[in-house]
């Protein structure tokens, strides 16, 4: 294996017209109607000069997945350059993603799919876009293609940041079995494998992982079961494959801690002040997907259900039962796309046209905030049922102006509706949750233009502009009061604009050096925020961000490959607020390096760095979190069949955090209803090894 292509072999997904030489799940048929697979691009770098329509743009294979030393599945998203994946609470919850000066929480603003499905949840009981990765068996994932900025007309809801998309596998060449232990009670047994039938393939993959966590007074429990089935064939004339997945998973979390609770003794900082919270969580899909060369089809249905009990404040609202709170997501997901591809010419000029439609509905049977004491409801803040509908248009068009210069332009129309019913008359504060009852829609027209032009063979530049969007809570589009309070309360928008440029640079020399640079700008518009947390609206501000991304992979020989990315950012608020304009926990310095080698006497190894600068905690900066760094290494061995592989995860223990915030909280030793303002963090988990061994059959 080569691995330049790592994180820096840009391709388009737009570029689907060309996919058969560049999706590894695309087919051809054979006589007997058997799959198989085309060409596959992976572990070595790859000239997308003249094929790429910006800098930051890229794809990804499961060499390159397979390679990485993980601490959390997530943990595939920092594929895509300058993101940064952390957690704050359990395992089997949704990562915490930052990019490009944005904290995503768990997901606003960055869109995420798996083979057309999308992941990210729309008014979901944790949080708007709550994108969780835990369903994924990685062994199982072909390419992940990532595309940052807002320049790509297929991509509507959560895009402003920009959009990564998964696709599984449709068979491996060899069967594949991998058992891993390691420290603080972790174990794994993954199986992926594919067979042959008379008309096509059957791929399956198994993932069963527990683990208890360094914590010193909760054992987190994790038990997590994930199931992929699929079937792939060729039917009329194109390439046809269903899917299964299914995932179950229960936890017990340990989360941010206040500071002043470890400096005074009271806890350590992998213990908990609440140790009864946690989670139980499953998600079942099933999705059908055709192609050929001009049409592409798409359907999905997904069930999704969610009980989440935290405790961020502790006792600062209720000191006798404590502010533990339970939330609710029990939703199913019905959708689909349809794109077509046109191929011809524009005054002789080579020109290809993309169409397409897609449409989802959320059927939200509850989505709700309980109070809670040990997992036991004693309270209800708010319930509801949702119905939220999107449907979306988009056309692309690319025209090759001349040998050198292409345009890439797109426009897209996208359609909300919501509906929102209280399943309670009145909560446990006496508010009338009636009144938040009601119906919204609302529509957005967003625009994309890119110019590429090829310097040489070897050197490609791109300018870039595209406006995007993001859907807002249906429970605080339609609000009118307060589940706190029972005081008026501002609805928000429901869809909120973004707008981004980008000039990029790529080059490609002599199949040893891929880098490319980007400098992108983007603006976001006022808005206003549902809080899951509280079950409320919180007021937000215009904002700006602009920075600089640099990546490079340079492939020395046979054996080594290094590979360095690089990303800057400025955020703040633009209204010049007394606050201050500083963005809470946005990222400015984001450093990731890594060093792969593979000998010919099948030693090999992967050395993984990752730093992340200070962040801001409030508006005025006069609060901060401390920069962080960490390093993951791989060794392993390989003989005939066999492998066995060495992780040490945070291989120089380093005592930094995971995620910092600064709020106001209530502990044992604090006064009886003083609200102390602190910062609360997460530390990262201390250095562990994982041994696995793996065999082929």
């Amino acid at each position: 294996m080569k691995f330049c292509h790592l994180v820096l072999c840009s391709l388009a997904v737009n570029l689907s017209a060309k996919a058969e030489n560049t999706d590894t799940n695309n087919q051809t048929n054979t006589p007997n109607n058997t799959p198989t697979e085309h060409f596959t691009i992976e572990g070595r770098g790859v000239n997308l000069i003249g094929e790429a329509v910006s800098a930051s743009e890229g794809l990804v294979g499961q060499e390159e997945i397979s390679v990485r030393p993980l601490l959390r599945t997530g943990e595939i998203l920092e594929l895509v350059p300058g993101m940064v994946v952390t957690q704050h609470s359990g395992t089997g919850k949704a990562n915490q993603y930052f990019l490009r000066g944005f904290n995503l929480d768990h997901g606003t603003d960055f869109s995420t799919y798996i083979d057309d499905m999308p992941i990210n949840m729309r008014s979901h009981g944790h949080g708007q876009g709550y994108t969780d990765l835990n369903f994924i068996i990685p062994e199982t994932i072909k390419t992940i293609s990532y595309q940052k900025g807002a320049y790509y007309a297929e991509v509507g809801d959560f895009s402003g940041a920009g959009n990564a998309t998964m696709k599984t596998a449709n068979k491996v060449e060899n069967g594949l079995v991998t058992l891993t232990a390691g420290e603080n009670g972790y174990g794994r047994i993954a199986l992926v494998d594919s067979v042959a039938t008379s008309d096509g393939e059957f791929l399956y993959g198994l993932e069963y992982n527990q683990h208890d966590g360094p914590w010193t007074n909760i054992n987190e429990d994790l038990d997590k079961k994930n199931l992929l089935l699929k079937y792939s064939s060729s039917v009329l004339g194109g390439d046809y494959s269903v899917t299964f997945m299914g995932y179950d998973n229960s936890w017990d979390s340990a989360d941010q801690i206040p500071s002043r609770a470890v400096e005074n003794g009271t806890i350590d900082e992998f213990g908990s002040i609440d140790d009864t919270v946690g989670g139980i969580s499953n998600r079942y899909s099933i999705s059908s997907n055709w192609s050929n060369d001009d049409i592409e089809l798409a359907l999905y249905a997904v069930k999704s259900e969610l009980n989440l009990w935290s405790n961020f404040t502790y006792l600062l609202d209720n000191p006798i039962d404590g502010d533990q709170f339970e939330q609710v997501d029990d939703r199913t997901i019905y959708g689909g796309k349809a794109n077509y591809q046109q191929n011809g010419a524009l005054a002789n000029l080579p020109m290809n046209n993309l169409f397409g439609v897609e449409f989802r509905y959320d059927d939200i049977d509850e989505v709700a905030l309980y109070q809670s004491k040990q997992r036991q409801r004693i309270g209800v803040t708010r319930a509801d049922k949702v119905g939220q509908l999107s449907t979306g248009i988009y056309w692309q068009n690319q025209l090759e102006l001349t040998e050198n210069l292409r345009s890439t332009i797109g426009v897209r129309y996208d359609y909300f509706d919501f509906d929102v019913h209280s399943l309670v008359n009145e909560n446990s504060n006496g508010v009338d949750l009636t009144a938040n009852n009601g119906k919204a829609n609302d529509g957005i027209v967003s625009v994309k233009a890119n110019l590429s032009y090829s310097l040489s063979d070897e050197l490609e530049t791109y300018v870039s502009i595209g406006q995007a969007f993001h859907s807002n809570d249906a429970r605080g589009v339609t609000i009118n009061v307060s589940p706190i309070d029972g005081t008026a309360a501002d609805s928000v928008d429901a869809l909120v604009a973004s707008l981004g440029y980008e000039f990029g640079i790529r080059g490609f020399w002599q199949e040893k050096l891929n880098a490319s640079a980007s400098l992108w700008y983007l603006e976001l518009d006022s808005e206003l925020l549902f809080v899951g947390d509280a079950g409320n609206t919180e007021p937000s501000r215009k904002s700006d961000r602009y920075g600089l991304e640099l990546t490079a992979c340079y492939h020395l020989d046979d054996v080594w490959t290094l590979d360095l990315e690089y990303a800057y950012t400025d955020a703040e608020f633009t209204d010049n607020s007394p606050d201050g304009n500083y963005i809470p926990g946005s990222v400015d310095h984001v450093v990731q390096a890594g060093v792969v080698a593979e000998f010919d006497n099948g030693l090999f190894g992967t050395l993984r760095m990752r730093y992340f600068g200070e962040r801001p905690l409030i508006e005025d900066n006069s609060v901060t979190s401390d920069a962080t760094f960490s390093a993951n290494l791989r060794l392993g061995y390989q003989f005939n069949q066999w492998k066995v592989t060495a992780d040490v995860l945070n291989l120089f223990d380093s005592n930094d955090h995971d995620i910092d915030y600064y709020y106001e909280s209530n502990i044992p030793t604090d006064p009886q209803f003083a609200a102390v303002s602190d910062v609360h963090y997460h530390p990262l988990e201390p250095r562990s090894v994982r041994v696995s061994l793996s065999t082929n059959f």
